[in-house]
């Protein structure tokens, strides 16, 4: 079933298979979307080395073994909690690269404050940048789409600037 994600997840992984490197991913709101995509091109397993879908805190803790003590005064949905996911998915599965997605995808916003259509997106590896989204939208599928191609969208860009 061709998506709208399927062109840029198509040219990370030529770009990744090139270069020899791997990828990991720990999503949220976008439900597995971003791993989906990078699934999706023949041959992934030469650059996919896996993910999780981080819902909850429970997920975080038994999927990445995060403690508690390291998200203290961080709130998820925030670039900093995005950054801390992208570095410990790398770092778990030792990927080149690691992908995070942590947002609200809607209908209504989360218990953080946080709109419907918020999330924030990560990469870490060779270039590390955290970036928040605002669709403004409470389409909760549309958000999840749009979430997933600001996460390949993010490691597209942090794959072409490592060079």
């Amino acid at each position: 079933m061709p998506s709208n994600l399927d062109p840029i997840a198509e040219s990370i992984a030529g770009r990744l298979k090139e270069r020899g490197e791997t990828v990991a991913v720990a999503e949220s709101s976008s439900g597995g979307l971003v791993s989906a995509a990078l699934l999706g091109v023949a041959g992934a397993s030469a650059y996919y080395l896996g993910g999780g879908v981080i819902y909850t805190a429970k997920a975080r803790f038994a999927l990445l073994d995060i403690p508690r003590e390291a998200t203290a005064g961080m709130r998820s949905s925030s670039e900093p909690y995005a950054l801390l996911l992208a570095r410990s998915i790398r770092e778990q599965f030792g990927a080149t690269w690691g992908v995070s997605e942590t947002g609200a995808a809607g209908p209504t916003g989360n218990g953080y404050g946080d709109a419907a259509g918020h999330t924030c997106v990560a990469i870490s590896g060779p270039v590390e940048t955290v970036i928040t989204l605002e669709t403004g939208s409470p389409d909760r599928r549309a958000n999840m789409e749009a979430f997933a191609a600001a996460a390949l969208d993010l490691l597209d860009r942090g794959i072409a600037a490592a060079g």
